[in-house]
């Protein structure tokens, strides 16, 4: 079993990974606007449409850790 990182991070594991899970989830969706920009520069309605569908499920994922981030350091 994995020791506390947070003597190292200074944070708790639990919140660690929230925070985690909630940059992860942004920088997918800010990386998915460029694969739906170049979809939509080479014309392809499906590729776009795929990209922009994921985009949203990361957009959700981050607004969940941040709706569980709160939950956990009690706002």
């Amino acid at each position: 079993m994995a020791s506390e990182s947070g003597d190292v991070t200074g944070t708790e594991d639990k919140d660690y990974n929230v925070i985690w899970f909630v940059e992860a989830c942004l920088s997918n969706a800010q990386r998915l606007q460029t694969y739906i920009e170049d979809a939509q520069k080479a014309g392809n309605a499906d590729l776009e449409e795929f990209f922009k569908k994921a985009q949203a499920e990361s957009r959700k994922g981050a607004e969940l850790g941040k709706d569980m981030l709160r939950t956990l350091l009690g706002r």
